[in-house]
């Protein structure tokens, strides 16, 4: 381990519970996946992760996880698990900024965004894909395609396996739309960013059908009006997130694969917000992508899709089983949050939400919030909504719906 890591500082990672050999374990990769190596822990060394803050050495943290915790470390042990650590490039130090600023100056120079989940979530070839997503369309054969002055919609970004259902009702209602749409805005959670940061990109996104090009002007525009550094700060984070991707594929199909220009925007959590007294109305840089992005919207034939899931609940989330009682709950909670953006009420859809902490960990709070008050003021329809499983036994569930907006 190098002397900089002499207080190390764990980044902001991707953790996993595991079971191994009937034993909990704890799994950390990294999520702009820099590097394909992953590090596990017992779950009882979690406490470490905490202490890994940058103001304590190894032997502080050693002290303090015997003491404060009643876990005995070797000292050895400890500088083995800082070395791993360090070698999956987990630690916010000088290597890690190398390979970070290696990866940045890589997918800039690129000449778009790949499809990281062509070939693992769906098809490679276009044929195939194609073939795919009609079958779901063909499947929902009780939707029938909306105006063309549609100005939104909520789409999933759930893997089409599950979701597929939910998908093709959703783009199939907004069909019209999207076909007469010259500009996309495409709203994304951020599952790995900052608390309440929009990131931008000037990469294009591709997808099996072609690439849909990246409206440059548009993005100076949003950048310079929440501030370019921050925009563009956390722009590798693009590189990975399958949020914006998930949503683009359906929009290049429905689309018979024309490109239409986009602003793809990935929104990172409200945590800070729902934990807090600030509210994200108050916000500034908030406000500022909403002003710029409404007159963007305003001034042509745009949409803003809104790529977000719903509750993510049971024991895979970190909860208790669902039963059917809790799934009744989950139903009715659902129906709150789905009636609040049909209304287009941005703060009562975040409100209901605070209400309870967050407890049932709406991924899609962000881009649906955004959306909402980029559009305001705005009525939806809910053309689906699915409850989908997230384990093995049927307790854990990630709930998605979508919602055209008019």
């Amino acid at each position: 381990m190098t002397n900089e890591n002499h207080s190390p500082k764990l980044r902001a990672v991707h953790i996993q519970p595991i079971v191994q050999n009937g034993r909990p374990y704890i799994l950390l990769r990294d999520p702009l996946q820099l590097t394909s190596k992953t590090v596990i822990i017992p779950q009882q060394l979690a406490p470490l992760l905490g202490l890994c803050d940058g103001t304590r050495e190894p032997s502080a943290i050693r002290a303090a996880l015997a003491v404060r915790f009643g876990l005995p470390i070797a000292p050895h042990v400890i500088e083995r698990l800082f070395a791993a650590l360090d070698d999956a490039l987990l630690l916010d130090n000088d290597r890690y900024a190398q390979a970070r600023e290696h990866a940045l100056s890589e997918y800039r120079q690129a000449p778009f965004r790949p499809p990281i989940l062509a070939g693992q979530s769906y098809p490679t070839d276009a044929e195939q894909l194609r073939a795919q997503l009609q079958a779901c369309l063909d499947a929902a054969d009780d939707v029938k395609p909306g105006s063309p002055d549609g100005r939104g919609l909520i789409s999933p970004h759930i893997d089409y396996a599950r979701g597929g259902t939910v998908y093709a009702r959703v783009w199939k209602r907004a069909a019209e739309m999207v076909k007469a749409a010259d500009l996309v805005v495409l709203l994304g959670t951020d599952h790995f960013g900052k608390d309440g940061q929009l990131t931008l990109t000037r990469q294009h996104y591709a997808t099996p059908f072609g690439v849909l090009p990246t409206e440059q002007e548009a993005v100076n525009a949003l950048a310079e009006a929440i501030g370019p550094d921050a925009a563009l700060a956390d722009e590798l984070y693009h590189r990975s997130e399958h949020s914006i991707e998930l949503a683009a594929v359906w929009l290049h199909h429905i689309r018979e694969g024309q490109p239409c220009d986009l602003v793809p925007i990935l929104c990172g959590s409200f945590g800070h917000f729902v934990r807090g007294e600030t509210k994200p109305d108050n916000d500034p840089m908030i406000s500022a992508a909403v002003q710029a992005l409404g007159h963007m919207v305003a001034a042509g034939r745009a949409i803003v899709v809104a790529a977000g899931d719903l509750s993510h609940v049971g024991p895979a989330f970190g909860g208790h089983p669902l039963g059917l009682v809790e799934r009744a709950r989950l139903q009715t909670a659902d129906d709150e949050l789905m009636a609040r953006i049909c209304e287009g009420d941005a703060q009562g859809f975040y409100a209901a939400i605070k209400r309870d902490d967050d407890k049932r960990n709406v991924c899609g709070l962000p881009p649906i919030y955004l959306a909402l008050r980029i559009l305001s003021p705005t009525q939806g329809e809910i053309v689906g909504y699915d409850r989908c499983p997230a384990d093995d036994r049927g307790t854990s569930f990630v709930s998605v719906c979508g919602i055209v907006l008019r």
